[in-house]
């Protein structure tokens, strides 16, 4: 496997001297962040992330993330041009060294939490989905915004955006997502890039906004649009984790066995009894996911792709980013890396 640290460019306050000093840090995951979703990513900015991790003693070659404008997820007459500018930076970004870029399919916004700073026992913080604090909310109504929503859409556009989404329902979601992928994974193909869908999160409707990467028949189901070993997976432990019907270990085992998971987003999460879930430290103990049993499934089943210790809690007096500081990521990978070498050694 290749150990990886997520990084957000030179105004993120993690830095690459201290990403490099986590031991067996080899790869960054980037992305260019100052372009719109759909406009193309400019060679210089992508030259100039490639030579600035070199310089830290870092490989840049995952991607987190070429955005999905909301025209290709919605199936608009536009779609064509914006999947265009997608294929022309897969190969931009090719041209970089890149070989991984992970990317998602969720409409309007990425991910969704109630609080981003909840106290733990310890005095960390960290993300929470509590559904007292979901139930209720109106996202159209007093300009709510939660946690992990893009900013910029003004009231009117959110608004016309659900409304959207409601006439597209979840099997029109699929169908413009077969649509994106028959477009752009023969062009990954040819770059030799591997596509990696990142899972919904959480895996279940918010606001009813239809959500289509969740579970195991979702993901079979998704593989199966386009049968190439460029249309793979992100399979992140946590956001799959979340929904206690979903059993990561199995499903890692399988999609690994299979050579479809590209990138492993490995943490952990508690999962509470009316569905909400806190983040938490990557320790098994911590939360309800078995973090042995994860990686054990990847070494057993030969796993040689990307991995990144993923949200951490903030710690020891850090500020920053939150899910994103140094400190609690660094000993994710930390622990991360003690599991993949007790798990080789076991198996001889």
């Amino acid at each position: 496997m290749k150990m990886s640290f997520r990084w957000y460019g030179p105004d993120d306050p993690v830095k690459l001297w201290q990403i490099r000093q986590i031991p067996g840090m080899r790869s960054v995951v980037s992305a260019v962040y100052d372009v719109r979703p759909g406009e193309v990513w400019p060679e210089e900015s992508l030259r100039r992330l490639q030579e600035q991790c070199a310089e830290a003693g870092l490989v840049f070659d995952v991607v987190e993330s070429i955005p999905v404008h909301e025209d290709i997820k919605l199936g608009r007459p536009t779609r064509d041009g914006y999947i265009a500018s997608y294929q022309e930076n897969i190969r931009r970004v090719a041209k970089y060294g890149v070989k991984c870029v992970c990317y998602n399919f969720m409409p309007v916004f990425d991910w969704t939490r109630t609080q981003l700073d909840r106290p733990g026992a310890d005095g960390s913080t960290s993300l929470v989905m509590y559904m007292d604090q979901l139930r209720g909310l109106d996202p159209l109504k007093d300009g709510l915004s939660l946690p992990g929503w893009d900013a910029s859409y003004e009231k009117g556009e959110m608004r016309a955006l659900f409304e959207a989404y409601a006439q597209v329902g979840e099997e029109g979601l699929w169908r413009n997502l077969a649509y994106f992928l028959r477009a752009v994974v023969p062009v990954a193909e040819a770059c030799g890039v591997k596509m990696a869908i990142h899972p919904d999160d959480p895996p279940y409707p918010i606001f009813g906004l239809p959500r289509i990467v969740t579970c195991e028949r979702n993901l079979d189901r998704l593989l199966g649009l386009v049968d190439s070993p460029a249309n793979g997976l992100t399979l992140c432990t946590g956001s799959l984790g979340c929904a206690a019907s979903n059993d990561v270990p199995a499903m890692v085992r399988k999609y690994s066995a299979m050579g479809r998971i590209h990138f492993m987003h490995i943490r952990n999460v508690l999962n509470l009894p009316d569905g909400s879930f806190e983040e938490c430290a990557h320790l098994s103990a911590c939360g309800s996911l078995d973090m042995y049993e994860i990686v054990r499934a990847l070494v057993e089943t030969g796993f040689d792709g990307y991995v990144r210790p993923d949200h951490g809690r903030m710690i020891w007096g850090e500020t920053g980013k939150p899910g994103y500081g140094l400190y609690d990521r660094a000993l994710g990978a930390a622990y991360l890396n003690g599991l993949f070498e007790a798990c080789e050694k076991a198996r001889g």
